[in-house]
């Protein structure tokens, strides 16, 4: 087909690549200094809101009303203690991305919920306690819960700023190019003044599913500044395992993804090749508690589950996971670990009382109840008995699960499922009876038992979200469950180096005229807001508060 030139208009105060949350949150506050906006993405609309609109919408807030309620005594001391725990910074190139921290803890403890409420955004009453860590106090994990819920989930915080954006093209402020792979910065005496690259044939797909590549014209697009909001590498798995780090042994060789095909990684490439800094691409979020979907959307996708701390974990010959190994508590540690037993996958090993109780499914369309804002809904799907019914739906039809009544059964459908005789029921058995010991007493030197009832002395987990201490070969909890785990692809902690204005820096550290970065392929601000470790609902909230910041700064510095 021969190439032909695009309609869209080809200049604006501001050309945003991405259309994800930081893209729409960084184009709303251009909208609303009256600033004129390109807005360019290589996924049709009906991808709009990006990752963001699939997340469960859980965000990190610091001593909110929410916690308050629930007698929890947060505090930006408190926060701060447990960023840099988790963050470990001490590279020179730490610099930007420490102060970024510093501002998000503040922004956490101060305006931000107040701002989003503003824009009709709310959350969920209980507070889930996410990354507990499970070391010493000034290390890495939430020293308290502060993982607040998006009534609405992934969707409902996305509406807000999509709302305003649409606003801004009915005012003929914003101008949506959709279809449109930027594969060049345009560079013009050291100035990034615009972008080129292909438009792609029109598809429509449903979102997140993959489209075509098929070129079908070109583009250039001029303005007086560039905000790059094109997320991560975690759906280019040559990528993640290009720059898996040594530290966490070697790149699985089989890995699920938790994000779809177009989260490629390209843009970082493309910023680094016109001279941008990008800095921690060692620096990664993978998650250990990855399913197969059954009903995928994406390639090889993966839905995580959010696990409460009563599971307990096997390598995947059937040995107990030592400390950090407890769900829920510490992510990288865990995979650290599993990366030196030399198997891809895990086992979890419950009971129905467990999994009613304690797990939930990340990502909107796994919680129909919030994400419709349905109380009704709600109340019938997470205090009725029986887990909810994605959980439900998973249990009967995924391939990673096993249902049985004995523990010789759940051996034999354990092997069935990896195609081997890895398990051995009289080893997983010793272990099992062992743990189920610990539970004769009020006390225990198993750190896993200890951690379950710490946890229901959390009124939150006591609730909704812990089972009462119970053991597992009892067959009154039953039947017995066993759920095959995957790594799961899902964030980049490194990305292009940023001031606090979001301005690109270059490799000497001066900013890159023109050029801006927000949300994960800026590593969520800095180039490594996380520094090594996240504490949860840090993801979404760093989209927010970066594509705040360059939207903000552009405005500002537009003549």
């Amino acid at each position: 087909m021969a190439a032909a030139r695009t309609t869209s208009p080809q200049q604006a105060d501001v050309v945003v690549v991405g259309a994800g949350l930081a893209g729409l949150v960084a184009t709303a506050e251009l909208v609303e200094a009256g600033r004129s906006v390109l807005l360019v993405d290589q996924e049709g609309e009906q991808g709009i809101g990006g990752q963001a609109f699939w997340s469960f919408g859980g965000l990190f807030l610091v001593d909110s009303p929410q916690q308050r309620r629930l007698g929890i005594k947060d505090s930006v001391e408190l926060a701060w203690q447990d960023w840099l725990g988790s963050a470990q910074f001490h590279r020179e190139e730490d610099l930007w991305p420490r102060r970024w921290a510093e501002a998000y803890v503040n922004f956490a403890a101060g305006e931000k919920q107040s701002w989003l409420r503003e824009k009709g955004h709310s959350v969920f009453p209980v507070v889930g306690w996410a990354e507990r860590g499970g070391g010493l106090a000034g290390g890495h994990g939430n020293s308290v819960p502060r993982f607040h819920i998006t009534w609405g989930t992934g969707p409902g915080l996305v509406e807000p700023f999509e709302k305003i954006v649409r606003q801004g093209v009915e005012q003929g402020l914003v101008n949506l190019a959709f279809r449109h792979r930027v594969d060049e910065l345009v560079v013009t005496d050291g100035a990034v003044t615009g972008v080129r690259g292909a438009v792609l044939a029109p598809t429509d797909l449903p979102r997140a599913e993959a489209t075509s590549r098929e070129e079908v014209g070109e583009f250039e697009l001029s303005a007086q500044a560039v905000i790059v909001t094109t997320g991560g590498i975690g759906g280019n798995h040559d990528l993640v395992r290009a720059a898996w780090p040594d530290r966490l042994g070697t790149p699985p060789t089989h890995m699920i993804s938790g994000v779809p095909a177009h989260v490629d990684g390209r843009m970082l490439g493309i910023a680094e090749s016109a001279g941008a800094s990008s800095i921690n691409g060692d620096r990664m979020w993978h998650y250990v508690e990855g399913i197969t979907n059954y009903d995928p959307i994406w390639p090889l996708h993966g839905i995580r589950i959010l696990p409460g701390p009563s599971s307990l974990w096997f390598d995947g010959g059937g040995t107990r996971l030592p400390v950090p190994g407890l769900p829920g508590f510490d992510t990288l540690g865990t995979l650290k670990l599993l990366r030196q037993t030399g198997y891809d996958h895990s086992w979890f090993v419950l009971t129905q009382a467990i999994i009613e109780k304690e797990f939930a499914l990340s990502g909107q369309e796994q919680n129909p109840d919030l994400t419709s804002k349905s109380v009704r809904e709600l109340l019938r799907q997470r205090l009725a008995k029986g887990a909810t019914g994605p959980v439900e739906a998973f249990k009967e039809r995924g391939e990673d699960f096993v249902v049985a009544d004995t523990l010789e059964e759940l051996v034999a459908g354990m092997n069935r499922v990896t195609g081997s005789e890895l398990i051995d029921v009289d080893h997983l058995r010793g272990q099992i009876e062992a743990r189920d010991r610990e539970l004769d007493n009020d006390y225990s030197k198993d750190l896993q038992v200890v951690a379950m009832r710490q946890a229901r002395s959390y009124l939150g987990d006591k609730l909704i979200r812990v089972a009462k201490p119970h053991k597992i070969l009892d067959p009154s909890k039953g039947p017995l469950i066993a759920v095959r785990l995957h790594v799961l692809t899902r964030k980049s902690l490194g990305g292009l180096e940023t001031n606090l204005e979001s301005q690109v820096l270059r490799p000497g550290g001066e900013p890159f005229e023109g050029l801006y970065a927000a949300g994960e392929v800026a590593g969520f601000g800095g180039g490594g807001v996380h520094g090594y470790n996240s504490l949860e609902g840090t993801f979404l909230g760093g989209c927010l508060f970066s594509g705040r910041a360059a939207g903000r700064a552009v405005a500002a510095r537009l003549p």
